[in-house]
């Protein structure tokens, strides 16, 4: 009996500005080279995309910003995109909040009222950035059913004719 399992790789990139990344993520690599990265998984026939997440309310969430994204994403060669809104448990707010007060003080009192209650954003808010992606991801042409990436339309090589991936 042959098993046949499929890979996905999810790189995580929340916003292009290489600055902002940087505030985000002072140790991760910056978003082009991620994005080179899923480039190159998807010439070699991995298939790769983007979770966008967490998507910050005020920070990250701007149509324009999103669609840049999007559109990188779909110019690199990107499988598929998706994004999901920051969520803030009380573990998680007790280091994010400090952090928020420190990069972007002017949107504490707006994160205080908004988590207040709930640990995650409002259910329009989520339903608005679904929606939002969903059209960028049609307006460039990203699909986001995984049954295409099959064994057939990506073939398992030889492992003894192939080399390792280089990646940088």
């Amino acid at each position: 009996m042959t098993v046949h399992n499929k890979l996905f790789v999810n790189l995580t990139i929340t916003t292009l500005n290489p600055d902002l990344a940087r505030i985000l993520e002072p140790r991760a690599p910056r978003p082009d080279l991620r994005l080179d990265a899923m480039r190159k998984l998807n010439e070699a026939g991995v298939p790769a995309g983007v979770i966008c997440a967490p998507v910050l309310p005020g920070i990250t969430d701007s149509p324009r910003d999103l669609e840049a994204l999007v559109r990188a994403v779909a110019e690199a060669g990107g499988k598929y995109i998706f994004a999901n809104s920051l969520f803030l448990k009380p573990c998680s707010a007790a280091v994010f909040m400090p952090f928020l007060e420190k990069e972007f003080p002017q949107l504490v009192e707006s994160y205080r009222e908004r988590f207040k209650d709930h640990a995650f954003v409002s259910a329009p808010y989520r339903k608005r950035l679904s929606q939002l992606m969903a059209r960028l991801r049609q307006k460039y042409g990203i699909r986001t059913d995984f049954d295409r990436y099959s064994e057939r339309s990506h073939p398992t090589p030889d492992p003894e004719a192939c080399d390792q991936l280089q990646l940088f």
